[in-house]
């Protein structure tokens, strides 16, 4: 599917970024070399942080957190430091002006979910990026999720409005697709293929029909979900700014 998809796009380049996590995808060397393995050779592929990182700013960040911070009402709390003005991404991110998000919908980790947003968030993170989000003891929960929001924003923040956002809801295991062979294996049927301009409606859309399906369906992937606060990400782009979360389908 990647393939088709860059196949209709002209000049198209897959972009990625190296991981923080020990492994070949570590190092530019051994992330070429993997992607060589794994066929990924129908198009360019750029690493995008090969040359160094840059840091992007979270739109709106400072204003949002000084006006917001201790005010009646709004979900929180946003402690000041404890969240993102910038995040790092591959330098290379600079020399595009559009992006296509193209993510499998699946369960993760850290996130409970991965979807567009973390697509962008935690992949066009350089490593030190991808610390930021994570913090130097590997944060979890609410403030991760949050942390994931902010870097996501400063994505959006560079490419809008020429940024749109496709999530496929297939073959979704509780596992990230990192986990390689060891994922688990998918207990969810197949429910399509979603496509956006809006981050928060489409992510809102993808978890609800996640929800919709039969207990027996749905259990292992809302458990991981739920036990690692995964909804928080969908509550706070719509607090901080990142579109909104009321969607009709148009089913095509």
């Amino acid at each position: 599917m990647p393939r088709a998809l860059v196949e209709y796009i002209p000049h198209a380049t897959i972009v990625e970024c190296n991981v923080l996590y020990p492994g070949p995808r570590s190092t530019t060397e051994g992330h070429r070399k993997l992607l060589a393995e794994n066929g990924w050779t129908f198009s360019s592929v750029d690493i995008m942080d090969a040359d160094g990182d840059v840091a992007l700013p979270v739109p709106g960040a400072k204003e949002f957190f000084d006006e917001t911070w201790g005010k009646p009402g709004v979900i929180g709390p946003f402690t000041p430091g404890n969240h993102l003005r910038e995040v790092h991404v591959g330098s290379h991110l600079l020399n595009y002006d559009s992006m296509v998000v193209f993510t499998h919908f699946k369960g993760h980790p850290s996130g409970g979910y991965g979807g567009s947003l973390k697509n962008i968030a935690i992949g066009c993170a350089s490593p030190r990026g991808k610390r930021e989000q994570h913090g130097d003891g590997w944060i979890r929960g609410e403030l991760f999720q949050e942390h994931m929001v902010e870097a996501a924003k400063a994505v959006v923040g560079h490419f809008a409005p020429r940024i749109c956002y496709i999530n496929l809801l297939m073959n979704m295991s509780v596992d990230c697709d990192c986990a390689g062979m060891s994922a688990a294996k998918p207990e969810c049927p197949d429910l399509g293929i979603l496509a956006s301009t809006d981050l928060a409606a489409v992510e809102r859309a993808s978890v609800d029909l996640v929800y919709a399906m039969s207990e027996q369906h749905r259990k292992a992937l809302v458990e991981r979900i739920e036990s690692r606060k995964g909804l928080r990400q969908l509550e706070f782009m719509e607090i901080f700014g990142m579109g909104n979360g009321t969607y009709e389908l148009v089913r095509m």
